[in-house]
């Protein structure tokens, strides 16, 4: 066996220790049988990295003639003002 020290959220601490603690389980046999749990769930190979994020098209949105790029700019001068009240 490998001894391991890990980080959690109390709040996530917490709830992991009262779920043992009702199960009368140790805390490491709950870790072990979550790590257990997500190996079963998911797939042994890491999906692929999707394509960069683009806006949809369409001919009915009213931006006509912006690039992606002039959008992103506009909503980041849109999220500006409403941050400082203007």
């Amino acid at each position: 066996m490998t001894k391991t020290q890990i980080q959690l959220p109390e709040e996530l601490f917490a709830e992991i220790r009262e779920f043992a603690r009702r199960r009368e389980w140790s805390l490491a046999e709950t870790f072990r049988r979550g790590a257990e749990l997500l190996l079963e769930v998911y797939p042994r190979e890491a999906p692929q990295a999707s394509q960069a994020w683009q806006p949809p098209s369409s001919s009915s949105v009213g931006w006509r003639g912006l690039s992606a790029e002039e959008l992103k700019e506009l909503s980041f001068e849109d999220q500006n003002l409403s941050v400082t009240g203007l």
